[in-house]
């Protein structure tokens, strides 16, 4: 066999299991919000889970991988493996954003924003940054380093959420008389199988970024990219959990969790380029933004129920502008300028695909359907219809 269809088969292979991990984090993202909501809305949660990867994962293939990449071509590994890899990633925008929508949203008008966002949003977010680059020689050209898309996925996802929630406004009876009324979480076990099912995918997310394994040089690169990523995951738990037991001398599950995803998103734009102590750091400042943005977006009465501002759109933009900040070859100027283009095209364009959809089928589901739940309104199956429902 001739080295360079040793290295093809060898890459192909590559792709397609890392791909695998990231399509774990589909009943990761599925598995945290059922737990983080209410029981009465667990069906709908899972419903619009399962239809986002369908929807937007056909969308992308039908209109949105052209639209980022330009053409269907590949000499190093299996067009077909590499199309699968992209495709993984693409519904994580939508997950995104529907997590921190839960609990009032309608299932039918998201599905129609997840087919814009496959086909268009987030594809033309990937042309500008990793693929066919329509913007380039312009004074718009980004030259931003975002290995696995602290920008390109989780932030575009986190603008597209806030947009969405400025839209819709908060749950019926989650801020009342100026107060904000706690919504305990209903499943915990649930939450920590979905965040560590989400932890396992970043691997997958990352790794695979790198784009090849077939040599000893990249082979490194993967391992010291997984090795990062779950390092800045580790760091943003501790961090998390101290603080929360430092300020309310208790120790919060589903804080310490979102803690680690922050870390994990925040590592995610350059886990290849630092050394093995600087995702510590990351990681600390990341899970530490989340334990104090979570309250700041309450404040704010941006209703978010499983934290995904905090988590993905902050944490977005730090992780972005780490990379600049703690690796010389990188500009600072070149990921700010690349986080706010991203910012300002992914909020504009949601905010008007999101008010234009809302215009002809609400989002927000009628106060009424909200207090009986979203599984009996939108579903027609209860996931746990034993129970009685908690207004």
């Amino acid at each position: 066999m001739l080295e360079a269809d040793f290295k093809y088969i060898i890459d192909t292979f590559f792709t397609l299991f890392t791909m695998v991990l990231i399509i774990f984090m589909v009943p990761g993202f599925a598995m945290l919000e059922a737990g983080l909501v209410r029981t009465k809305n667990v069906s709908a949660v899972l419903t619009i889970n399962v239809m986002i990867y369908a929807v937007a994962s056909l969308a992308f293939l039908l209109v949105g991988y052209e639209l980022a990449f330009g053409g269907w071509e590949s000499d190093t590994q299996s067009i077909w493996a590499v199309f699968m890899f992209q495709m993984a990633f693409v519904g994580k925008t939508v997950n995104i954003m529907s997590g921190g929508v839960s609990e009032r949203v309608r299932i039918i008008p998201l599905a129609i924003f997840t087919v814009v966002m496959g086909a268009v949003i987030y594809p033309l977010v990937v042309n500008v940054t990793w693929g066919a680059d329509i913007l380039a020689g312009t004074m718009l050209d980004i030259d931003m380093y975002d290995l696995a898309g602290s920008t390109v996925i989780h932030s575009t996802g986190g603008w597209a959420l806030l947009a969405a929630i400025m839209i819709m406004g908060p749950r019926k009876g989650r801020y009342v008389d100026g107060k904000i009324r706690v919504i305990p979480a209903s499943n915990i076990p649930l939450v920590v199988l979905g965040a560590l099912l989400l932890w396992i995918g970043w691997f997958g997310f990352n790794g695979g970024s790198v784009g090849s394994i077939s040599s000893v040089e990249n082979a490194n690169s993967v391992a010291k990219t997984i090795m990062n990523t779950n390092t800045a995951g580790l760091a943003g738990a501790i961090i998390a959990g101290f603080i929360m037991y430092f300020r309310y001398k208790l120790l919060d599950i589903t804080m310490i969790l979102n803690g680690a995803l922050g870390g994990l998103v925040a590592v995610t734009a350059g886990p290849d380029l630092y050394d093995m102590y600087t995702p510590i750091l990351i990681g600390l400042i990341g899970g530490a933004l989340v334990v104090f943005a979570v309250p700041l977006f309450d404040k704010l009465k941006l209703d978010d129920p499983v934290g995904a501002l905090s988590v993905h759109l902050v944490n977005g933009v730090w992780g972005t502008l780490a990379v600049g900040i703690f690796v010389d070859s990188v500009s600072f100027m070149a990921q700010l300028k690349g986080v706010l283009i991203v910012a300002v095209f992914a909020f504009s364009v949601s905010f008007v695909v999101l008010y234009s959809i809302n215009k002809i089928s609400r989002f927000r589901a009628e106060d009424d359907a909200q207090v009986e739940g979203m599984d009996v309104n939108e579903c027609g199956v209860e996931a746990y219809p034993e129970f009685k429902r908690a207004i």
